[in-house]
């Protein structure tokens, strides 16, 4: 293939997977992108055999036609690249290593059953009469963890406790265990959750949206209504994938990627606790898009920014029309740090996030949350910082000169009666 050939491809700007194909449409190569438009696009740089060696140039001149399959997100488009090319093997997806060096996601046998990672040489000598489904193997061990850390929040899984040994693990304290160790996970509940896991791998994604919808409906007629907006929850975690964390271990990581992030940056005005705002601001491709701006009147009751802050956010991720952030920019310490943490656990969401600590002048200090993301993207955060402070004090004088103004007409008119 030439680089007019692929000109002439309609690829899409979305994650997916893509197939490289000889004139026999014999697959050659399957590979999994965060964009398809610019993972592809990559192949046909003049420098290719210095860039990515002469075995991948030998397969571009072998290509004759490249297809592709969308994905809903890259967490599922690294999931469906195992899966076909396992089914597939294509000749230049060949490794020099063995696959059994690789990591891969069992489950067992159990009663309740344990989501474990292993490499695949000890599945194969040590536990394959006691595991149910092998999932894999993944060539990069660091994404498969994220992966996994992106799928437990949606579903959460044992690992390594014992089922009702009377008190709840570590992971069933922040919400990664359903319970079966405390008891509070009923061995038919933790069948639904294992089928939807293995649903889930298998990249059966609407299967387990219309069984989970079906649950819903059932616990709401039975007016079981905590059980029903829990499945919510994970009916909206499921279907809001946020996996940001992965872009970087898609092996492609090139500059028109890495600049395309969406932050969102969030800030509160008041004055000594009373007229308290909040406004969201957005950053695409490091530059403030203001139409994506979005200011939060917030109620009387609120009498604290963390309050105000949780407010915002809960607001904020029942708009699933507006796009989700590739990261999170919120002012404050700690104390700020967790609240947004809580909501993103609250809506099973995974977004980084970076919070920026003043000092007395009230002056950028330091950061806390996401080291790399700070490294990569210092001077987005602060701008974002800037505008959303920005933003926030101008719309708490706007409402604020609004009520003021508000008041003396009235005071006028009453004069004048």
């Amino acid at each position: 293939m030439t680089i007019s050939d692929y000109k002439k491809i309609p690829l899409p700007e979305a994650p997916g997977v893509y197939f490289f194909r000889d004139d026999s449409n014999t697959i050659l190569y399957i590979g999994k992108a965060t964009i398809l438009k610019d993972r592809v696009r990559s192949y046909f740089a003049k420098d290719l055999h210095k860039t990515r060696g002469l075995k991948v140039a030998s397969m571009i001149v072998n290509a004759n036609t490249i297809t592709w399959q969308e994905t809903p997100s890259v967490l599922e488009a690294i999931l469906l690249e195992t899966n076909l090319i396992k089914k597939y093997k294509p000749v230049f997806n060949t490794k020099e290593k063995d696959d059994k060096s690789y990591n891969c996601v069992v489950i067992t046998k159990e009663y309740f059953p344990r989501v474990l990672v292993l490499r695949t040489r000890n599945v194969l000598e040590e536990m394959k009469n006691d595991i149910a489904y092998t999932f894999g193997p993944f060539t990069s061990g660091q994404a498969l963890r994220d992966t996994m850390k992106i799928i437990r929040k949606i579903f959460p899984f044992r690992d390594t406790c014992t089922p009702n040994s009377g008190k709840p693990c570590f992971n069933a304290q922040i919400g990664l265990c359903p319970g079966v160790c405390s008891g509070t996970c009923s061995k038919e509940d933790y069948k639904k959750i294992v089928r939807n896991l293995v649903s889930f791998f298998k990249g059966n994604r609407e299967e387990i949206i219309k069984r989970l919808t079906k649950d819903m409906v059932d616990a709401a007629k039975l007016e079981e209504f905590e059980k029903a907006s829990d499945v919510k929850k994970t009916l909206f975690a499921l279907t809001h994938i946020r996996d940001s964390v992965l872009i970087k271990h898609t092996q492609e990581y090139n500059n028109s990627e890495t600049k395309a992030i969406r932050i969102e940056g969030y800030d509160v005005a008041h004055i000594s606790g009373t007229s308290r705002v909040g406004v969201m601001v957005v950053l695409e491709n490091g530059e403030p898009q203001k139409a994506g701006y979005r200011k939060f009147k917030l109620p009387e009751k609120i009498n604290d920014d963390y309050a105000a802050l949780r407010e915002m956010l809960t607001r904020r991720f029942t708009h699933t029309e507006w796009v989700f952030p590739n990261l999170i920019v919120i002012d404050g310490g700690p104390g700020q740090m967790n609240i947004a943490k809580e909501v993103l656990a609250d809506y099973k969401l995974t977004i980084p996030l970076v919070s920026v600590v003043k000092n007395a002048a009230h002056k950028p200090d330091h950061f806390l949350g996401e080291d790399e993301y700070v490294s990569m993207y210092k001077r987005e955060i602060l701008l974002t910082n800037s505008e959303s402070h920005r933003f926030a004090m101008s719309y708490h004088t706007q409402l604020r000169n609004k009520n003021l103004f508000g008041i003396k007409d009235k005071y006028r008119k009453g004069k004048r009666e």
